[in-house]
């Protein structure tokens, strides 16, 4: 058989589409693991499309592709993802070493044009060993918020069956998944489109049905209509991390209204009181957009006040960029200099920094369970319910093997431990084995 190798970029989702891929070309092509050196008779490269910097890191990686087919190194390149299906009128013209441009819509012509086979509801093949996985439960976004482009790249919302996660969802289980992070462009729209109305919650109870699956974590919920069902289960379902990933973006109504995410400040601060009431203990993760046309100094206070108040566990934020095609683009004027969006991004994050160290410092001498991820240079890379993989932080707990009873590290990858934390910084937390 051929050789075939796939380099991913860009989200979670990316990730999912790479397995979903490759689960329909396994027994067609040897598949050879991504960072695996020599040459490959056909690589892949899975772009990213959303912002400036992810954009610059796969035109970069298409072009490093494209010299190693000019060396002899590959022997079919082909683009797909978002990048692609953003600029297919553009790309093959500028880069003509790659064989196929294919977007992020088309994976059944990519399918076809490679000889694969037809998608099947369970087919993934994990690109990793990790005891979590991806579940990608929906496509595209209905939403237009004003400075994004996925609606535009991933098209509209596309829920995916319940029956068809249950069975993708068991068949990660047997592999030794033990945590699944439900994915899409916003979570809490989930069933709309094809149950007539949200769903989220009873996808959950679904999925908690499933033996092996110990954890669901939920990921890109959208603030506007958030369902409270959703609470109920977080609050009750023992398998339902009290952790919710909610993208708040700001908290001043004019900028909000500016990027018309369809709630205000209001909603927003009596949103994240009623998920702290309804969900005790609920770890909260948001991500912040500084320097949004009409951000002025006042709004700008008003989102440092707002994030003192609301003491999000997990905060990330990021400079707003103008990207063609978005309505931000083609209706506002990006006045903001680009270092007085560092400065305000820099203060931000500052501040943050401050609150999750508090955070961390608070759980020092309590015990959690905790999930191990990985080994490393002695020590054990763990996990609670407060951490979600790739994101936020980590729980090290060295590896004593009296303690382990003759366990070897490779033996505790995703198994849970319990554990008590012992010392932290602003990210991660040291921690040591319970008897």
């Amino acid at each position: 058989m051929k050789s075939l190798q796939v380099i991913t970029l860009g989200c979670s989702k990316n990730t999912v589409d790479t397995e979903r891929l490759l689960a329909r070309l396994e027994g067609v092509y040897t598949i050879i693991p991504e960072g695996t050196p020599g040459p490959v008779d056909v690589l892949l490269v899975n772009t990213c499309g959303f912002i400036g910097d992810a954009k610059e890191e796969s035109i970069q990686a298409v072009l490093s592709a494209a010299e190693r087919k000019k060396a002899g190194e590959i022997g079919r390149l082909v683009v797909f993802g978002c990048l692609s299906q953003r600029y297919m009128s553009q790309l093959p013209g500028l880069i003509p070493e790659v064989d196929s441009w294919f977007g992020a819509r088309e994976q059944d012509s990519l399918v076809a044009s490679l000889g694969g086979r037809p998608a099947s509801p369970s087919g993934r093949f994990r690109t990793d060993g990790h005891a979590y996985a991806y579940l990608k439960i929906s496509e595209g976004c209905d939403r237009r918020c004003s400075y994004c482009a996925i609606p535009g790249i991933r098209g509209p919302h596309r829920s995916v069956p319940i029956e068809d996660l249950v069975e993708e969802a068991r068949a990660l289980a047997l592999s030794g998944v033990r945590e699944l992070i439900l994915i899409a462009q916003d979570t809490t729209f989930y069933g709309l489109d094809i149950y007539h109305k949200r769903e989220l919650a009873r996808l959950i109870r679904s999925l908690s049905g499933i033996e092996g699956i110990e954890w669901i974590r939920i990921h890109y919920s959208y603030p506007a209509d958030f369902p409270e069902d959703v609470l109920d289960e977080m609050a009750n379902n023992p398998k339902v991390c009290k952790y919710l990933d909610i993208p708040l973006q700001h908290i001043s109504d004019k900028v909000l209204d500016k990027m018309h995410r369809h709630v205000d400040g209001a909603w927003t601060r009596e949103l994240v009181r009623k998920l702290r009431e309804k969900v005790p203990g609920v770890v909260l993760r948001t991500t912040m957009i500084v320097g949004h046309p009409g951000e002025g100094k006042r709004d700008f206070e008003e989102l440092l006040e707002f994030v003192r108040e609301a003491r999000f566990e997990r905060l990330g934020a990021f400079m707003y960029s103008e990207e063609e095609g978005t309505f931000g683009a083609l209706n506002y004027r990006d006045r903001i200099p680009r270092h007085e969006k560092q400065r305000r991004l820099s203060e931000l994050m500052h501040l943050q920094g401050e609150i999750s160290l508090a955070y961390n410092e608070s759980r020092v001498a309590t015990t959690e369970r905790v999930l191990v991820d990985d080994y490393a240079d002695g020590v054990l890379v763990c996990r609670s319910q407060g951490e979600s993989p790739e994101v936020d932080g980590e729980i090290i707990v060295r590896y004593e093997p009296s303690f382990f009873g003759g366990l070897t590290p490779e033996m505790l990858l995703g198994k849970f431990l319990e554990v008590k934390i012992t010392g932290a910084d602003e990210y991660d937390l040291i921690a040591e084995p319970v008897k």
